[in-house]
């Protein structure tokens, strides 16, 4: 029987996986590999914390186009190609099981992938031979729904996708632009070691896990790790997905700060 993988991972800053940058060293090799660990798809649902809409909307388009999201960047970042098709009909299947919990979404039958699709997936799936579909945020950004969103979602467990939240496990992008030097940061430190918990104790309840998730400001320096939460409510979507524990799968350093990945296995 086939069955769904759900990952939360980094994304890494930009192009900057693509350029090689030593700090994605460690985030690229993970990337790499990760296919090998499972089986392949038959299609990716990615969340990126790229796209926020006043409604949940889900890209439709037969052949998207990619959208270069970043500023600042060499003249080749602008000229990566991913030409992986869409999937129409799973949109459309997502989009039916939204409506059915009562979450009003849409299809966008424009929207090119964003960054948070097309600059992982060259690392992981570089020949573009699997169908992709991209889901936006709430632009509430409210950790709840974006639970219920997952919740809603529950029945892609039961297929042989792979479901992808990418985001980023830190990310004040002010103290990123800043770093200098090699040391840790503790706040950074502490918040990740909150978040494997969290996601990963296997004596907490569904209950515990849900109300920890959603109450996330109150971890330890939350809000100096994620100023704004777009990079952490994919992992929202994941867990509402899978309601269940994860597996921490990488937990390293990206671009100076420690930063990790979360797989559940149905």
């Amino acid at each position: 029987m086939t069955s769904a993988t759900i990952l939360y991972f980094p994304h890494g800053g930009g192009p900057l996986p693509l350029l090689n940058d030593p700090g994605h060293a460690r985030l690229n090799h993970f990337l790499r590999r990760y296919p090998d660990t499972i089986a392949k798809p038959d299609a990716i649902v990615v969340i990126s914390a790229h796209w926020e809409e006043p409604v949940i909307t889900i890209s439709a388009a037969q052949s998207p186009t990619l959208l270069f999201d970043y500023y600042g960047f060499p003249p080749e970042t602008y000229e990566y190609q991913y030409p992986a098709s869409g999937h129409p009909q799973l949109a459309e299947r997502v989009h039916t099981m939204l409506r059915q919990a009562e979450i009003d979404s849409t299809l966008d039958h424009a929207r090119g992938f964003d960054h948070g699709v097309f600059v992982p997936l060259l690392l992981m799936y570089p020949d573009a031979d699997i169908p992709c579909i991209q889901v936006s945020l709430s632009s509430s950004l409210d950790a709840g729904l974006h639970i219920r969103i997952g919740r809603a979602l529950n029945g892609l467990k039961n297929d042989n996708l792979l479901v992808l939240g990418s985001g980023f496990s830190f990310h004040n992008m002010q103290v990123l632009m800043g770093k200098r030097g090699e040391a840790i940061d503790d706040r950074n430190r502490e918040f990740e070691a909150w978040l494997a918990r969290t996601c990963s104790d296997n004596s907490l309840s569904e209950t515990e896990r849900e109300q920890l998730l959603t109450r996330w400001e109150l971890a330890p320096h939350a809000r100096y790790c994620h100023p704004r939460e777009e990079h952490l409510l994919p992992l929202h979507v994941c867990y509402g997905i899978a309601q269940q524990s994860a597996t921490l799968v990488f937990q390293n350093q990206v671009s100076g700060f420690i930063a990790s990945a979360y797989q559940w296995n149905q």
